[in-house]
């Protein structure tokens, strides 16, 4: 027991990733009418979200000071953004897999809850702390979780105003697009500082870690909340006005996600095979799964919301790329688990 307590010390903040990727895949899933694998999907990820809830409560409890450490650390802080995505995110399974619309009304109060309480304390703390590291140690992709976490809102916002009745389906979807535009004003911002530490800094195999995927995760998710925006148009006429404009920037977030994907996949040859550093389990690696899946989400809700047919072959290519990686890190889990037990 003594031990247990112990490991929480170490438990990171970015272990929701987890529940973000299972629950993006099991959309997926959903959307392809694969209902059965869909709700396995969904109840693991139920028991994930709580369990890892659980874990983080006694971490708080046991470790309050390293849990206030974290939170205010460049590279650990941002990590906490997945609590909101991966309680936004169960949010949407809730609605589009049970029709939970009271619990997903829940879940999306918690996770703005959590939304703004993160926000103004990491990015103050950021702002404010003395002593502070040189950008190139202390911005990774992990920092474009608050893009991710942003996002999350705006779609399970969307969604819910498209299965409730006025008077709050306006007032829904005007929250849903304003923290869009918010979530893509601050990719803007963090995206210029990682690409310019890409380019002007030394750049080691180590420090390509997974979450990098969330370069092209971030526009993959904003690609969805305007797909769904653009769905809610006829039943919100301030949407309607802007429809040219949420078409437009929704392609465009697809479009930056999509030239993210040949790059990444290039840097990981270079990681991997090139410099043959080794693969082995780590909890990040649900930071480049949660992308892979949420781009295959992102480009059906698309095809749909524009009529875009031609783009229908990705979405089940992806999905099963997502579902091969998924069955990697939950395999690697696993195996983590089963050596602690012993």
């Amino acid at each position: 027991m003594a031990c247990a307590i112990e490991d929480l010390a170490e438990l990171s903040p970015g272990n929701f990733a987890m529940v973000m990727a299972t629950g993006i895949l099991s959309i997926g899933l959903h959307l392809k009418g694969w209902e059965l694998s869909a709700q396995i999907l969904f109840w693991l990820n139920l028991l994930a979200w709580v369990a890892l809830w659980t874990l983080a409560v006694l971490r708080l409890l046991y470790y309050r000071r390293r849990c206030g450490a974290d939170l205010i650390d460049h590279l650990r802080g941002p990590g906490f953004f997945t609590m909101v995505a991966a309680t936004a995110i169960l949010g949407s399974q809730v609605e589009l897999l049970e029709a939970g619309l009271r619990y997903a009304i829940l879940l999306m109060a918690m996770a703005a809850v959590l939304w703004v309480s993160l926000t103004y304390t990491i990015f103050t703390a950021f702002t404010i702390k003395e002593n502070k590291p040189a950008l190139d140690r202390g911005i990774t992709g992990g920092w474009l979780l608050a893009v991710v976490a942003t996002q999350s809102l705006a779609v399970l916002g969307a969604l819910i105003a498209a299965h409730i009745d006025q008077p709050w389906k306006l007032e829904l979807n005007f929250f849903a697009l304003s923290m869009w535009l918010w979530g893509g004003m601050l990719y803007i911002w963090m995206m210029s500082l990682i690409f310019y530490r890409y380019t002007f800094f030394h750049f080691s195999p180590d420090d390509l870690a997974p979450p990098y995927w969330i370069n092209m995760g971030a526009m993959a998710i904003s690609t969805l909340a305007g797909s769904r925006l653009v769905e809610n148009t006829p039943e919100a006429p301030f949407l309607q006005s802007l429809l040219p404009f949420l078409k437009g920037f929704t392609v465009f977030y697809w479009a930056t996600g999509t030239w993210w994907i040949p790059m990444l996949a290039v840097l990981a040859v270079w990681r991997y095979v090139y410099k043959r550093l080794p693969l082995t389990y780590d909890p990040q690696y649900w930071g480049a799964v949660f992308p892979l899946g949420m781009y295959a989400v992102s480009t059906h809700a698309m095809s749909k919301a524009l009529d875009l047919g031609f783009l229908d072959w990705l979405e089940p290519t992806f999905l099963c790329i997502a579902l091969a990686a998924w069955a990697m890190a939950f395999a690697g889990l696993l195996r983590r688990l089963l050596h602690y037990v012993r």
